[in-house]
């Protein structure tokens, strides 16, 4: 688009299922503040220019075992890890670069009969009970994989391919000293890829859930044109990632039974530690990087002492720039989400980062110091990280894709009663149509084999997503792989100007959520998936399969040797995909 298109707040606050916007306040740029030695920062690696090569490359070792760490603030800890820390390294790259992953997988071999101790089947030195439940049931918990979440890379071969699997060793392997498997990823990124703020996670179905509340988890930063936004540069730049464990004794206990992880109190922590303590000086400005690596709860954030507040100036959202930013008081994330804002400090005092409905602060910030006298400036426009798609572009305005989040509970037998499944336009086939489809053991469910949508690249559609949950405790996050979305109305109502996600969270309630969303299919063919990111869902099977295919066209008509005969190959009313 050639025009600078502001956004407004009545925009932002549609686009997420609660938000409480406020004014902010101009000023003078400054210079760069540094910020407090004490906050922890994930480690950071870099893309490297390649010698004789056009491209940087960030060539990185991610090494997954299970690793017996402290966590400050809550205690010892033994779990699944990237390279021994919660959360893993943090990838910095730009647009071009490629990213060149190298993953161990130094678990232990998955469990096999006979049983071992509850509730620790996946741990080293211990065994389990054998996978019989299907492939929506929890299973195969040291075999990972890697998904690049939110980023636009192709997700097949060895890219962002989550139908790719990364076991550990089997047990006779382990026992004759066989080395520890090595799998590669390689992600080549467009050229002109949105800078921004992206996360990294595991996604093998029937093993996220588990691993995501251990911590596998970490942030991916694509620098470009809103780095260099003078207000922006200037400003000290922190990635606040929220992980969400759910341990018990110091341990994740086994996804054994449908409430073997949510019953279990979460602990959060920021950058591996609980409720660490940042300093922002009076007049500073800092880039917050807000990450909710969760697994399971949504986190609707503000940053008060007491009543006072500090305005949250947001200028992303899941790493697509605004046109300009917005002032607010509340940030709502939900799993998976991520947004970036700038947070200048105010009056002197004692603030803390805190969510909605969790009992205790996820940081504490120290407004303290000696004042930055002119207080730095905050931007007023941004370089806008996607155009806008236009409604007039929708190939079929009649033919909406529609995603229906359903739950029919204590269906099935213990110890996983409910089925979670995606209804809508395209549901999983049922396996006894005639039958009650509230108990059929595959209708809406995940078929690794059964391709729910085909998705032609160029093509712009219209998606309506709903839950029909009642309660508004509960939460189904959308995630479509490899393509944003659009949200142009949440409820009825349209958002003006639409908000670019990859991940839009719906809420239950008397209705529940309804988001009307446009995407347009872009770039990369394959095989890939969409699904409920509440990740205890998705293992369950609350997932549909996507193809993104090259365009049809019908042959010209007549093929050399061939009658135009309806029913014959060359007939034109018989498509066939471009070649590959």
């Amino acid at each position: 688009m050639g025009e600078n298109v502001g956004i407004s707040r009545r925009s932002v606050l549609k686009a997420v299922p609660v938000a409480v916007l406020a004014a902010g306040s101009g000023g003078i740029l400054a210079r760069p503040a540094v910020a407090a030695a004490a906050f922890p920062q994930p480690v950071v690696r870099r893309a490297r220019s390649a010698s004789g090569g056009p491209a940087a490359v960030l060539d990185q070792t991610l090494d997954v075992r299970f690793t017996t760490l402290s966590v400050p603030g809550y205690g010892t800890v033994t779990t699944r890890t990237y390279n021994g820390t919660i959360p893993g390294p943090t990838l910095r790259a730009r647009a071009g670069d490629v990213l060149w992953l190298t993953q161990v997988n130094g678990l232990p071999p998955n469990p096999v009969e006979p049983a071992g101790p509850a509730g620790m089947s996946g741990m080293p030195g211990m065994s389990g009970p054998a996978h019989h439940g299907g492939h929506n049931r929890p299973h195969r918990v040291n075999t990972f994989n890697l998904h690049t979440h939110g980023l636009h890379v192709s997700p097949s071969g060895r890219a962002d391919n989550i139908l790719r699997e990364f076991p550990p060793r089997t047990a006779d392997e382990a026992a004759a000293g066989a080395p520890e498997p090595r799998y590669l990823t390689t992600v080549q990124i467009p050229a002109d890829h949105p800078a921004g703020t992206y996360w990294y996670h595991p996604h093998a179905h029937g093993a996220t859930a588990e691993q995501i509340a251990g911590g596998m988890a970490g942030v991916i930063v694509i620098e470009g044109d809103v780095d260099e936004v003078p207000q922006i540069k200037a400003a000290a730049d922190l990635v606040v990632c929220i992980n969400e464990l759910r341990v018990k004794g110091g341990r994740v206990p086994d996804f054994t039974s449908g409430d073997a992880l949510a019953a279990v109190p979460p602990t959060f922590t920021v950058n591996g530690e609980v409720n660490p303590v940042l300093v922002l000086r009076p007049g500073e400005v800092q880039r917050w990087r807000l990450v909710a690596a969760t697994a399971f709860t949504a986190l609707s954030l503000q940053v008060a002492d007491g009543e006072r507040k500090l305005t949250l100036h947001q200028i992303a959202m899941d790493g697509v720039t605004f046109p300009a930013p917005v002032a607010t008081e509340v940030v709502p994330l939900g799993v998976g989400n991520r947004a970036d804002v700038l947070v200048r400090g105010g009056e002197a005092g004692t603030y803390e980062l805190r969510a909605k409905g969790v009992p205790v602060p996820l940081m504490t910030i120290e407004v303290a110091g000696e004042a930055v006298q002119p207080p730095m400036e905050l931007p007023t426009s941004l370089p806008q990280g996607m155009p806008f798609l236009d409604e007039k572009d929708i190939a079929n305005p009649g033919g909406d894709r529609r995603v229906v989040f359903h739950v029919d509970p204590k269906v099935f037998a213990q110890p996983f009663p409910n089925a979670y499944r995606v209804l809508g336009s395209h549901p999983t086939p049922a396996a006894d149509p005639g039958g009650d489809l509230t108990r059929d053991p595959a209708y809406g469910l995940f078929d690794p084999e059964y391709v729910n949508h085909t998705l032609e690249l160029g093509t712009v559609e219209r998606w309506t997503i709903h839950t029909d949950e009642t309660m508004p405790i509960f939460h189904h996050p959308f995630h479509l792989h490899t393509n944003h979305v659009l949200v142009t109305h949440r409820n009825g109502e349209r958002l003006d100007p639409p908000v670019w996600q990859d991940t839009v969270d719906l809420t239950g309630g008397k209705p529940g959520d309804t988001v009307t969303l446009l995407v347009k299919y872009e770039d990369f063919t394959g095989r890939t998936v969409l699904h409920c990111h509440q990740l205890q869902h998705e293992d369950l099977g609350m997932m549909q399969l996507v193809e993104y295919v090259r365009p049809r066209r019908p042959e010209p008509a007549g093929w050399p040797g061939w009658p135009q005969q309806p029913g014959w190959p060359g007939w034109p009313g018989r498509p066939r995909p471009l070649d590959h």
